[in-house]
């Protein structure tokens, strides 16, 4: 598989116990992890990639990110299916990465997706890895164990849809609570090749993507706190939690319009 970029928009909705949403420009890559782009020299400032930017160190053998993955699948009584494995997230740009999700498709020798890795990151330096089957392309449950928002509880499930991108890219988080409307969040984008031209274009529609990303993250919490939205402790994240299939029957861009 050749990598690809995707130009894509990313949308939360937030709807208690305040009302606050944005939509933003981004840029994301799509991978296989045993061959990352070799991009010209001139260019890899702008896009590196880095095992240690996901998931947990190798306990033994060559630390790459293949390794990574499958021991994540391991520690969740997962066996790696033994094919490509295929990764939609951020590159170092200027020496800095920020990547509030990546997610991992792991597939058999035929092709087929068997597993699914939903890797969350925080601004706090923390990530935690949800090891889903692979039904998350069309609909999964899995309770909240990890602590992101200082103003959302480690509480509730998350309701998720994640299907490997191809012309386009549709992902969907919901984070569900009881007495409280859903949190929602969207990843939208379109596919480009990821040629010199292709980067440089996507520079110029979302220049320094994990940087702004950051950026915003903390610019959004400032006005949350500002309305009025309180603060919750950080706190542990509970055990792993089992995962369930679902069918997803209602279009998540209907209930993420604010």
């Amino acid at each position: 598989m050749r990598a690809a970029l995707y130009d894509t928009e990313i949308g939360h909705a937030r709807r208690s116990p305040v009302r606050h949403s944005f939509r933003h420009r981004s840029a994301s890559w799509f991978i296989d992890v045993d061959a990352p782009p070799d991009l010209p020299r001139w260019l890899r400032p702008l896009a590196t990639f880095r095992a240690r930017d996901h998931l947990s160190p190798v306990r033994s053998g060559a630390d790459t990110l293949r390794a990574r993955v499958e021991q994540t699948l391991h520690a969740h009584g997962v066996a790696p299916p033994g094919g490509s494995i295929t990764a939609l997230l951020n590159a170092r740009c200027l020496g800095y990465v920020f990547d509030p999700l990546t997610v991992f498709w792991c597939h058999d020798r035929a092709g087929s997706v068997r597993a699914v890795i939903a890797e969350v990151h925080n601004t706090y330096g923390g990530r935690h890895a949800y090891v889903l089957d692979a039904g998350a392309e069309s609909g999964a449950v899995v309770d909240k164990e990890f602590y992101v928002s200082p103003f959302n509880p480690v509480e509730g499930r998350y309701r998720l849809r994640m299907p490997e991108p191809g012309a386009r890219l549709a992902i969907d988080v919901v984070l569900e609570r009881p007495d409280q409307a859903p949190f929602v969040a969207t990843w939208r984008g379109t596919r480009r090749p990821a040629t010199a031209r292709g980067v440089l274009a996507s520079q110029l529609r979302a220049p320094l993507a994990p940087l702004v990303v950051s950026a915003l993250i903390r610019v959004h919490g400032i006005r949350l706190w500002a309305a009025g939205l309180p603060l919750v402790p950080r706190d542990r994240a509970r055990p792993t939690a089992r995962t369930t299939t679902v069918p997803v029957p209602v279009p998540v861009e209907q209930e993420a319009n604010p």
